[in-house]
């Protein structure tokens, strides 16, 4: 766990890159785990690659692109499974976000 300082994360990239990098691969690996791989995979390079994490109000967020699973064009999924699947994606992420920076599992 890293000393997190919410006001420092306004800058994110400049404070807390490598945080950030390692919070996105640990919620990939366990995507990965667990879901398509190829479904996970596009997801991550398509949809996420333009998603913002944010912390407020004492919790992470995570804002997605406008019109996330329009992105989607490197496999053919049906629009429920891409929106099951993302929805939990950006859940782990979460989870990976407060564990790296809040230390909580």
């Amino acid at each position: 766990m890293t000393d997190f300082d919410p006001e420092k994360f306004e800058d994110k990239y400049v404070h807390y890159f490598p945080e950030l990098q390692r919070a996105y691969k640990d919620a990939f690996e366990v995507m990965n785990d667990q879901y398509d791989s190829e479904l996970i995979h596009a997801i991550d390079q398509q949809i996420l690659n333009e998603s913002e994490p944010f912390y407020e109000d004492g919790d992470f967020r995570i804002e997605l692109p406008e019109n996330p699973t329009e992105r989607l064009t490197a496999i053919v999924v049906d629009d429920e499974k891409l929106t099951q699947t993302l929805d939990r994606y950006v859940a782990e992420l979460e989870s990976q976000l407060r564990a790296t920076f809040l230390g909580e599992e």
